[in-house]
């Protein structure tokens, strides 16, 4: 029988039993201590607060987070190639200032109007990235020039506006405040997207069955098919007891769905994942290295673009203000947290889903009870060191290695 997993359905229980028990050895969980962390602050925030999993709030809750989460997932592409982008921040709100003074004082129609913003984001990506994989600077230092560039060209660009305030009935207001109420829409998501994943769960097993390579047991298959029907049927159960399905959800899942194809599905994807492994044998194996340097800047610059136009949406105008101190660690602790590498080589488009959603959750939570900011600060603080703690005892669980040569092995190259 093919496959070290795969095999009789008879058996599957204890081979999944097995894969666990390597998973937990090699520090290779995956989402499932950032999920039962998540589950932990809920259930805090609940028993101090009963109204914080109120269908009101998780509504908020599953709105609030579409702006990170779209900066969030361009920081992934970053750092999976093992680089950070620091001006995230300042392009969302560059990008957001373009699109009110375009559309607002100008009078331009909006859907130029977005896509300019969008190009914009895309124009300052190819200049991090030039500078970056051609010029040979560390990208820790380009974007950082480009966070105070970047925030000094908005400024420039908002001038004596001090404020604009978006057309409320307009396409960029609606993206945060248009709901589906028809109760069909979440039902008919949350079947679609629990079908979507069994089949392609499913044809994964075929094609690796024939080719001989280990796959993932039927248990094991409708271990996760279920959980996940009860996660989406229950999401959309609470979501229609408020306003029904947001827009902006709806947005950012099919966001999520089709980066994670084309990061885990395409040539390209597999070049990124390559080049975070390693630089030296991605070049070897024929990966355009400048290319895909490149192309990873203009993907979190772009993506910082559309996330500032949700972040606009969701106060329905643009202030010189718009760049809160908080977005930028906030949309890379959301990668992190949700199960992103800093060391590169690790990660996917989800775990921008599930950082946001611990780092909202917990300024949610902290909102409700009437605390302080500062205790908001603290403990996302606290949760990004575990998480990165854990992301460093994970990799060196899996070198088989001491701690100090982590990182020396990694950009030894």
């Amino acid at each position: 029988m093919p496959g070290g997993i795969g095999g009789p359905s008879a058996h599957g229980a204890e081979r999944f039993a097995d894969a666990f028990g390597r998973k937990l050895g090699g520090g290779a969980l995956g989402s499932v201590p950032v999920v039962l962390g998540l589950l932990a602050i809920w259930l805090t925030f609940q028993i101090l607060n009963p109204h914080f999993l109120s269908p009101r709030n998780l509504s908020n809750l599953s709105v609030d987070i579409v702006g990170t989460g779209m900066i969030a997932v361009g920081v992934i592409f970053v750092l999976l190639i093992g680089e950070i982008d620091l001006s995230v921040g300042s392009v969302s709100g560059l990008a957001s200032a373009l699109f009110a003074v375009l559309s607002v004082n100008y009078g331009m129609p909006e859907p130029p109007a977005i896509v300019l913003a969008a190009l914009c984001g895309t124009a300052v990506g190819f200049v991090h990235g030039f500078f970056t994989a051609v010029v040979g600077v560390p990208a820790f230092v380009v974007t950082l020039a480009g966070l105070l560039g970047w925030y000094g060209l908005m400024l420039a660009i908002m001038g004596a506006y001090g404020t604009i305030n978006l057309n409320d009935q307009g396409l960029v207001a609606q993206l945060t405040n248009f709901y589906f109420s028809d109760v069909v829409a979440a039902y008919a998501l949350a079947a679609l997207g629990t079908a979507m994943y069994f089949l392609t769960a499913w044809r994964d097993v075929t094609r690796r069955r024939a080719a001989g390579v280990p796959f993932r047991s039927p248990v094991e298959i409708a271990l996760r098919t279920g959980l996940l029907a009860v996660i989406a049927f229950a999401a959309a159960y609470v979501l229609n007891q408020f306003q029904g399905l947001p827009l902006a959800l709806l947005i950012f899942l099919v966001v999520l769905v089709i980066l994670d194809y084309v990061l885990r599905r395409t040539a390209y994807g597999r070049m990124i994942f390559a080049l975070g492994g390693g630089v030296e044998a991605a070049r070897r194996a024929g990966v355009n290295v400048a290319w895909v340097r490149i192309s990873a800047f203009m993907m979190s610059s772009t993506m910082a673009a559309i996330g500032g136009l949700f972040l606009a949406s969701r106060i329905n105008s643009v202030s010189q203000t718009s760049v809160s101190t908080d977005l930028l660690m906030n949309a890379i602790a959301a990668a992190v947290i949700g199960g992103t590498s800093l060391f590169g080589g690790r990660g996917s488009t989800w775990s921008a889903l599930l950082g946001v959603l611990v780092i909202q959750s917990i300024a949610s939570g902290v909102a409700l009870m009437d605390i302080q900011t500062a205790v908001q600060f603290m403990i996302t603080g606290g949760v990004l060191l575990l998480a990165v703690v854990v992301d460093s005892l994970s990799r060196r669980a899996q070198w088989g290695t001491r701690p100090g040569l982590i990182f020396r092995r990694d950009h030894s190259h």
